[in-house]
């Protein structure tokens, strides 16, 4: 009489093998998406807590902390809430750096420019993005009457953007009239907002635009956490 063989260890093992790889799946799909959109829901999250206790971000040279230090000391968060999530209602923005920065306070984006950073070199503009604002190579500086054009968190693939700077995740969020300033050697330029634009990726004429006065584009992805379009903030020159 044959012996019956013991199917049993072959489908317990097909079916580990198989639970195996969908975990695994399962989890870099996880990983992936929460490298891909942490950062924007964390800025839209720190938004709208500062928003609702109206918090203020007030631009500032290195002298002027200085001169609120006293009061700065004394600008305590306001509210059993506030204080947990240490919402302070006043906080000043300090260029990074007095050489190139951008200083947006509606949104509370403070960064350094890297200068004539070349937007068709890939390798070149993708390791400035991950340390701030690029300036595209080609543009005008702050003070010359033409056009000025900064981008950050560009990149190729999506799972690539959780590593580039946040600072412009939430430049959506800019309307007609909000300020965006420029520090560039040492002395402050301020512009007001005046339009914004989704265009596709390819539309790069924006980036090559003439202007007879200064004229300021900014460009971040669109939407945040993706880099199907691109968003563009136009903004002009105001007299201080």
């Amino acid at each position: 009489m044959k012996k019956i063989r013991n199917k049993k260890p072959v489908d317990y093992y097909r079916v580990l093998i198989l639970r195996t790889i969908g975990n695994f799946l399962l989890l870099s799909s996880i990983f992936f998406i929460t490298k891909t959109f942490s950062q924007p829901i964390h800025e839209e999250v720190k938004f709208f807590i500062e928003k609702k206790f109206n918090k203020q971000y007030v631009v500032a040279t290195i002298q002027d902390e200085q001169k609120y230090k006293r009061a700065l000391e004394n600008n305590q968060p306001k509210g059993l809430l506030a204080k947990t999530l240490n919402v302070k209602p006043i906080e000043l923005l300090v260029p990074q750096d007095p050489d190139f920065s951008i200083v947006i306070p509606k949104i509370g984006a403070n960064a350094r420019i890297l200068a004539n950073v070349d937007a068709a070199d890939e390798k070149v503009y993708a390791e400035a993005l991950k340390k701030g604002v690029a300036h595209a190579l080609g543009t005008s500086f702050p003070g010359e009457p033409n056009h000025i054009f900064l981008f950050a968190h560009s990149t190729d693939y999506f799972w690539n953007i959780g590593t580039y700077n946040a600072v412009f995740y939430l430049l959506y969020k800019l309307e007609a009239n909000d300020e965006v300033n420029l520090f560039y050697q040492g002395q402050r330029y301020v512009y007001r907002v005046i339009d914004k634009k989704v265009v596709d990726p390819s539309e790069i004429e924006y980036l090559t635009k003439k202007t007879d006065s200064e004229f300021l584009t900014l460009q971040t992805c669109w939407p945040p956490g993706t880099t199907l379009k691109r968003i563009l903030v136009f903004a002009k020159r105001v007299a201080e």
